[in-house]
C-alpha cells in the first residue's frame, strides 16, 4: 500500500514438532525463522508468506495483526 502507514502482519507460531516431516516442510519453517517449538515470528502479510503458511498449516498457528509500523 503506497502512501499508507498501516501494515498488515502475521504472527506465526510453531505449535507442532517438525521431526519426521518431509525436508520441504522443514525448509519452509526454517525460511520463516521457526526453528524451535513455540517460537513466534512477525512477518509481513504477503502472498509468498501466505503460501508458506499454507504448506505447513498443520504445524503452525497464524494470527493476523493490523498496526502502524512496529507498534503492534
Amino acid at each position: 500500500m503506497k502512501g499508507s502507514s498501516v501494515h498488515k502482519q502475521l504472527r506465526i507460531t510453531l505449535v507442532k514438532s517438525y521431526i519426521g516431516r518431509p525436508e520441504a516442510q522443514r525448509k519452509v519453517l526454517t525460511g520463516m525463522g521457526l526453528g524451535k517449538l513455540n517460537k513466534t515470528v512477525l512477518l509481513n502479510d504477503t502472498p509468498e508468506i501466505r503460501g508458506m503458511v499454507r504448506k505447513v498449516n498443520h504445524l503452525v498457528s497464524m494470527e493476523e495483526l493490523k498496526g502502524k509500523g512496529k507498534d503492534l
